[in-house]
């Protein structure tokens, strides 16, 4: 496993700037290694390395420290909760009206031109919507919610730490100190309390393991980790992050998806609710509509895609790929590339051209000067183990 995690924009910060977590210091204590991270200074890996904290996670639990994410609150002055959902419809794609209290979704800011601002969750409370963005583009995010919302939604950026447990023996863990936790199916979203605190708990993640997102109060953040490493929950770095999430299928903003890329184009078109499909209920209304509403229809002239490489060498982001035949074309590029522990191989998933596309397509990358035989692949290269039930 290459333990350079890629990084999304904004991570070139001098060091004496960058950002610190509420666990910053937690983290140097344990022995962590640091790396520059969307402003931040964040652990990398402590002293078992990546590859035993990508495995631990898949087989046990997981910690990560996620609190340089974005964090904010749609809050509806009207005190009707379906206010701040319509006016949220307005940017994203997805069905919020229908999002039932206690429940989450995932969701895209869309632009004018179709492409992709950032990817997020969106949690539907008693009192308020509350959203998980992107690190990199959290600033951005609020300033785009504070420009095209009316007034009558108060925007509400959300200074709380943000912790991940994560893997098969994430229940058994956090409740220990959560029994409401146990009840909980992927996506719901509860105000819980957690060892006394009341916190905002979410049964999500980005591994693709089943576990849980925990916002809490910056000062109980510590000491809430250190009940959950004591309960057997390993803490877990940004490199076996970025290994888990790539066999997992899922993009990196920044790196898998920007705003040159449509959500049918980074094979999201699942993310579109029918609610907001023609004929939907609530058919279009969010920006870049037409263009993508017509891709989902007629399909996209590039798809990502999962590629495995033949041997052992990981085809990184950036590596150029090009079809099997005599010609040997140019027709697509990688986004995100490693190693991928759980199945002993090199993974990477990246776009090509929509003929291309297909699970067992024979592909080439070039890697360092050298054609390298890769082979279209079905996403995720792990399966999902979320609890649905």
């Amino acid at each position: 496993m290459n333990a350079n995690v890629q990084t999304q924009a904004g991570h070139s910060v001098p060091a004496n700037e960058r950002k610190r977590t509420p666990l910053h210091a937690m983290h140097a204590r344990l022995g962590a290694k640091f790396c520059p991270f969307a402003g931040y200074e964040m652990p990398l890996h402590y002293p078992n390395g990546v590859l035993k904290e990508h495995l631990l996670t898949r087989s046990a639990a997981g910690l990560f420290d996620v609190s340089h994410m974005g964090q904010i609150a749609l809050v509806p002055r009207s005190g009707d909760v379906d206010d701040a959902a319509r006016a949220l419809e307005t940017l994203v794609p997805v069905d919020i009206l229908g999002l039932k209290p206690g429940r989450q979704r995932y969701a895209l800011f869309t632009s004018e031109t179709g492409g992709v601002l950032d990817d997020l969750m969106v949690a539907r409370l008693p009192d308020r919507l509350a959203l998980v963005v992107n690190a990199a583009t959290k600033d951005a995010d609020e300033a785009h919610l504070r420009a095209r919302l009316p007034d009558a939604i108060e925007v509400r950026p959300v200074d709380r730490a943000l912790i991940a447990v994560q893997g098969p023996g994430a229940e058994a863990a956090l409740a220990g100190l959560a029994p409401d936790a146990a009840a909980m199916r992927f996506m719901d979203a509860h105000e819980i309390n957690v060892a006394g605190e009341r916190c905002l708990v979410s049964r999500s993640g980005y591994t693709g393991e089943d576990g849980f997102e925990i916002s809490l109060p910056n000062v109980r953040a510590e000491s809430v980790a250190e009940a959950l490493i004591a309960a057997d929950v390993e803490p877990v770095g940004l490199g076996a992050r970025d290994s888990l999430r790539l066999e997992a299928g899922l993009c990196l903003y920044g790196s898998d998806m920007d705003e040159d890329v449509t959500p049918i184009e980074a094979s999201l078109g699942w993310a579109i609710s029918p609610s907001r499909r023609p004929g939907g209920a609530r058919e279009g209304g969010f920006p870049g509509a037409d263009r993508i509403l017509l891709e989902l229809a007629e399909g996209a002239p590039r798809r990502r895609v999962g590629l495995l490489a033949e041997g052992r060498v990981p085809v990184r982001a950036s590596a150029e790929l090009f079809s099997a035949n005599v010609g040997s074309e140019l027709v697509g590029r990688v986004t995100s590339g490693g190693f991928g522990p759980s199945l002993n191989a090199p993974v990477a998933m990246g776009y090509v051209s929509t003929a291309l596309s297909e699970a067992g397509q024979q592909l080439f990358a070039d890697v360092r000067g050298r054609r390298l035989p890769v082979t279209v692949a079905k996403l995720p290269f792990v399966p999902a183990g979320f609890k649905r039930s």
